[in-house]
């Protein structure tokens, strides 16, 4: 066979090519082959500009890693332009944004604080978190309002860098999904399961509400390998199950290696009878800035 007739997956039009010294993001971005990954990241892109130009949910899902690797203030920002239109975050990330509004820091080494005994024992992250979630459940608000409202209304003095507190002031869905006894502040002795319980559950009816809008949107998830991939899942479930919920949305995961229920719960078994499912591996310091100037360029 001659080799002119063979098929072929790969040919020079989709290679990259080299970037001239002060070139812009937009010609960058054009700049990355059309392979594999390259090809994937920009469908994703497209995809996000697609939702917003017709007003549809774009949800991002993020991990503790999120704000641990200093992307708080791009979150916001993509919140603020409207480019994210609602967020979810695991216990975990919910500590490390009210720390970080608190203090301006966070993320302890755990093996030290393992060794003699005082790892997660900050008084005040648990106390102040305690009480939060213990008032927001008694007011119906979610564990995600109820810590946004209380870095807001105690005045932390980085409140400006809280998501969950940007959320409050936009009025946007903001919810966290907390596991009873994987985060730090169910060691203290003010951990109140049933408000804990409560303020979790409420958040799980918001986004499945949000969920249950997502046809034609967009969810992402960034870094959180268990927590979100399962209550993302669930509520889907339930809204399908209420009344047909979305069957055709994109759904993308971000994450430094690929693994089980991120792969199954988000990218695969949501999408397989329509829509799209992407998973692109990368450290999130550099793809989450990436993908928000990607789309913040097309916008």
């Amino acid at each position: 066979m001659p080799i002119r007739e063979r098929r072929h997956k790969v040919s020079l039009a989709s290679f990259g090519r080299p970037c001239r010294k002060g070139e812009s993001f937009r010609r960058f971005l054009l700049s990355l082959p059309d392979i594999l990954a390259a090809t994937e990241f920009r469908e994703v892109v497209g995809a996000v500009v697609r939702a917003r130009r017709r007003s549809r949910h774009v949800v991002l899902c993020m991990g503790g890693h999120v704000i641990k690797c200093g992307l708080s203030r791009v979150v916001i920002d993509l919140m603020r332009r409207g480019v994210v239109t609602a967020v979810a975050m695991n216990g975990a990330a919910a500590i490390h944004d009210f720390e970080i509004a608190l203090i301006g820091r966070t993320s302890e080494d755990v093996q030290r604080g393992l060794d003699d005994g005082t790892f997660g024992m900050a008084r005040e992250t648990g106390e102040m978190m305690n009480e939060a979630l213990a008032v927001g459940a008694a007011e119906d608000l979610g564990a995600g309002w109820a810590i946004g409202r209380a870095v807001i209304e105690r005045r932390l003095p980085h409140r400006d860098a809280s998501v969950l507190a940007r959320a409050v002031r936009l009025r946007m869905p903001a919810t966290v999904h907390i596991a009873i006894g994987t985060d730090i502040i169910h060691q203290h002795p003010g951990a109140d399961g049933a408000a804990t319980g409560k303020a979790t559950m409420d958040d799980f009816r918001i986004f499945t509400e949000v969920v249950a809008d997502l046809a034609d949107g967009v969810i992402l998830n960034f870094g959180s390998a268990v927590i979100m991939p399962e209550v993302f899942l669930k509520a889907l479930t339930v809204a399908r199950n209420a009344g047909g919920g979305p069957r055709r949305f994109t759904a993308a995961v971000f994450d430094m290696a690929r693994q089980y229920r991120p792969m199954e719960n988000i990218a695969r078994r949501p999408v397989a009878r329509g829509g799209r499912g992407y998973y692109i591996c990368g450290h999130h310091e550099i793809m989450l800035p990436l993908l928000a100037r990607a789309v913040v360029e097309a916008l």
